[in-house]
């Protein structure tokens, strides 16, 4: 009897401290497969694609191919690993260029890592962080504005004004109660930078600099210009870098730089039932149906549908690219100027590499 009571206790206090393990789960670092380059270091790893069993043929044909849609840079890491870096015409490992409205999806993994430290929450009106009177909407209607519907492109506030990229209280006007209707508004997404700045009391630039940039390893730098628009710039091995930390859902290898995965995976995962293709400042393919930027039409099919369904994407004006395809353990990047419409986040171009891109893989 006594040995049975002296089993039953250690069950017990076992199952105690399994509980505990459960209620707090160790950091996610799942995908073990994956190379992290140095952060101090421009050594990278590679990888052939002859190696790979990938079609190197088709590789090549990619190359003329890109050159011929004004790519300045194009990078494919497995696992990783770097594939193939190239660069076209004066273009070098060591040039900046702007990411465009790819650093959109940046701005969203920055404010998750805000919300993560307790200095704000995307359920809070903007106007807890910008004062009232930050658009011309009725107060009523400025008020059901949040920082979830800045993430979202679901503010309400017109996208037909005459200059989509003005943050003066004139020119963000009411146009639908938050929530109701999805448009790609660059202004309304812009000023979440004031947001990030008030709630940490730093600057933009310093605050991630400090939470990202430095703790994976890039370069870069955002710019204001003088429509208040803020854009980064950084050469494309910073971009592969930041689409390597999407890859992991956040983590540098080890190390959490966006911890809270409830927030990562909201963002790479349909935010609002009006545009399916949309997480947080992040696109998604694989969906029933998607809008595109400056229409409120809605096509009934996938975003780029020679793409992986799984793929999620930063995509910025003149076919600036992150794309991201954790079924593959796939990061490719390209910069440039644009592939053939100049004023598109989303274009032709994307399902036309991605027609290419997939006979290499396949």
């Amino acid at each position: 009897m006594r040995g049975f009571k002296t089993l039953w206790l250690i069950l017990i206090v076992s199952g105690l401290f399994l509980g505990c393990k459960k209620n707090n789960p160790q950091p996610d670092t799942s995908n073990t497969t994956l190379y992290f380059p140095p952060i101090n270091s421009n050594d990278w790893q590679t990888e052939s694609a002859a190696a790979l069993g990938w079609n190197v043929t088709e590789l090549n044909n990619l190359f003329p191919y890109l050159e011929s849609k004004n790519t300045k840079a194009f990078i494919v890491l497995k696992d990783g690993k770097i594939v193939t870096e190239q660069y076209f015409g004066t273009f070098t490992s060591d040039s900046l260029w702007y990411w465009a409205s790819a650093g959109k999806t940046m701005t969203g993994f920055l404010v998750g890592i805000a919300q993560k430290e307790g200095i704000l929450n995307i359920n809070d009106k903007t106007s807890t962080y910008l004062g009232t009177g930050w658009t011309s909407a009725p107060l009523e209607k400025e008020n059901l504005i949040t920082i979830k519907n800045q993430l979202t492109m679901t503010t309400g506030l017109n996208d037909g004004v005459p200059d989509p990229d003005c943050t003066l209280p004139s020119c963000l006007i009411y146009k639908a109660d938050a929530g109701t209707r999805w448009a790609y508004y660059n202004a309304a997404y812009t000023l979440l930078d004031q947001v990030v700045e008030k709630a940490s009391g730093k600057s933009y630039n310093a605050y991630f600099q400090e939470k990202i940039r430095d703790k994976i390893g890039m370069n870069g730098f955002w710019i204001k210009t003088p429509n208040s628009n803020n854009v980064f710039y950084s050469n494309a091995r910073s971009m592969a870098r930041f689409g390597l930390l999407l890859l992991n859902k956040g983590y540098w290898d080890t190390t959490p730089i966006l911890s809270d995965q409830n927030y990562f995976n909201s963002q790479v995962n349909t935010s609002q039932n009006i545009n399916l293709s949309y997480g947080y400042l992040t696109w998604l393919n694989g969906k029933n149906s998607h809008m595109l930027p400056s229409t409120q039409f809605v096509f009934s099919d996938e975003l780029i549908p020679n793409a992986p369904s799984d793929l999620f994407a930063a995509l910025g004006k003149n076919d600036q690219k992150i794309y991201v395809i954790p079924s593959k353990n796939l990061v490719i990047i390209r910069m440039g100027n644009s592939a053939g419409n100049p004023f598109a986040s989303v274009s032709a171009f994307d399902n036309e590499l991605w027609g290419k891109l997939k006979l290499i893989f396949n």
